[in-house]
């Protein structure tokens, strides 16, 4: 009878034993693949069980959370709607998220590990702290001025600070309110459906996702390359340039707008914005030239974040002279993002250093300390500080004397560039406007901002959208928006 009895409390140690191990394996190594299964609502259930922390702008938050009763229960608030949509992106119980929300989303919900007390204390006990707080770079009255400058039409801004990097604004228009995302249910797929099938695409950020022909906004990298490569040493020297000028290799004239472009000085090309002078001398950089130009200033970047990820601004590596000759103007194949093309101003206003743009200056736990701090560093020496001086000479005259009129400031330094991009089929589509501009108050040994603005209106008249006359004032009102912060 004894044995028996030793038998079946072996073969129950053994039970127990193997219930132990197989409890062992589910908690410790298949706890993250069940935790992750879509099946399982623990996980979505614990996210949304408190407040997630807030995105910051001027010291205050513009994100907020309210408490919906439901089983998912803290949803995302934004009390300023369609204003900063194009910075914090939206936070959805239903389709996700984007921008800030996405790349600082572990700080923000609660479950990044440089929130705990101690090291390795989420991981033992699956639990999540406090949700912390993203604090950007945007100046309020910048991003409000943007904003405002757009009033609702299809365009886009971006500026920096030159010295730093820091993203002072970037705005998309149309925009829309995130809040509309924010929760479940029917409300929230009919807001899905109307806002992702509209035709002016408001959940498109047209800052950093969108990319348009820069046109005649480009030609201040084209005189960069032509700088930088010998190919102009004085710009106020004659550019031997014919007018009219004939692509190369073909029997099409590349027509002005301007007059007096005929073997037109560089500094003069640039203050009036003659095409044919800008063509000429990139067919006369050559294509390496300008690829290495391009690149310096951030062109053919495919990983550029700020922390989102920034669309790719374009000059093809494979062109035939005629074609090199129309991306040297902004066309052809030629786009940026209204971020790139900011960028080109920032680096020309700060002596050629380009600094690495970024939004998020810090991140902090809910009570204010600091998690994690962004490092300012340099991406790219665009051009050399000899070069950036006359290019910020011209762009100067652009503003006094040329095109750019209407973005001057009295007492304050302003340098900018024109543009009128051509697109479409045969260049049917209505042109886009730019201006890109940079600011410096009197006595300052530093820029302030540099501005990148581009409108896409196509119920404009073709004479009215010039950049000059449509982009340039948003770009002043920016500007001016900053030297009064």
């Amino acid at each position: 009878m004894i044995r028996y009895i030793r038998r079946a409390a072996g073969l129950c140690l053994l039970l127990l034993v193997a219930l132990l191990l197989n409890a062992a394996r589910i908690q410790v190594f298949q706890a993250e693949s069940l935790s992750d299964n879509p099946a399982n609502r623990r996980q979505t259930i614990v996210r949304y069980s408190q407040p997630r922390g807030d995105i910051v702008v001027d010291g205050g938050p513009v994100t907020g959370s309210r408490d919906s009763g439901e089983q998912l229960r803290y949803e995302r608030t934004y009390p300023h709607g369609p204003l900063y949509a194009p910075v914090t992106g939206y936070a959805s119980q239903t389709y996700g998220t984007t921008l800030i929300e996405n790349a600082a989303d572990d700080v923000l919900s609660g479950t990044d590990p440089m929130l705990a007390p101690i090291p390795l204390w989420n991981e033992v006990t699956r639990s999540q702290q406090p949700g912390g707080d993203v604090v950007t770079t945007i100046k309020g009255a910048v991003q409000r001025a943007a904003y405002d400058g757009l009033a609702g039409r299809k365009g886009a801004v971006a500026a920096i600070e030159p010295t730093t990097g820091k993203i002072l604004g970037l705005v998309s228009s149309p925009s829309y309110d995130p809040e509309r995302l924010s929760g479940t249910g029917k409300a929230v797929t009919d807001a899905w459906a109307r806002l992702t099938g509209a035709a002016s695409q408001p959940m498109l950020n047209r800052a950093i996702r969108q990319t348009y022909p820069p046109g005649s906004a480009f030609k201040i990298v084209t005189a960069a390359a032509a700088l930088e490569s010998g190919v102009v040493e004085d710009i106020d020297a004659p550019t031997r340039t014919p007018d009219p000028y004939v692509l190369p290799g073909t029997t099409t004239r590349l027509p002005n707008e301007a007059r007096g472009c005929r073997n037109a000085s560089l500094e003069y090309a640039v203050r009036v914005s003659c095409n044919t002078v800008m063509a000429d001398l990139g067919v006369r950089v050559g294509l390496a030239g300008m690829l290495d130009t391009v690149s310096r200033f951030g062109f053919n970047d495919d990983g550029l974040r700020i922390p989102s990820g920034v669309s790719r601004s374009n000059f093809d590596t494979s062109m035939s002279d005629d074609q090199l000759a129309l991306s040297s103007i902004g066309q052809y194949d030629t786009t940026a993002t209204p971020l790139q093309m900011a960028m080109v101003a920032a680096a020309v206003a700060n002596d050629g250093d380009l600094m690495h743009p970024y939004l998020v200056d810090r991140t902090t736990r809910a009570d204010g300390d600091v998690v994690s701090r962004t490092r300012q560093k340099s991406l790219h020496q665009a051009v050399n500080p000899a070069t950036a001086l006359r290019l910020q000479q011209m762009m100067v005259d652009v503003v006094e004397e040329g095109t750019g009129t209407n973005a001057a400031i009295p007492g304050v330094t302003v340098g900018g560039k024109t543009g009128t991009a051509q697109h479409g089929i045969d260049n049917t589509g209505m042109p886009y406007a730019w201006f890109i501009s940079w600011a410096q108050e009197e006595g300052e040994s530093r820029p302030a901002i540099a501005v990148a603005v581009v409108v896409e209106d196509a119920s404009a008249d073709r004479a009215d959208i010039s950049g000059g006359g449509s982009a340039a004032p948003i770009a002043r009102a920016v500007m001016r928006a900053a030297l009064d912060g």
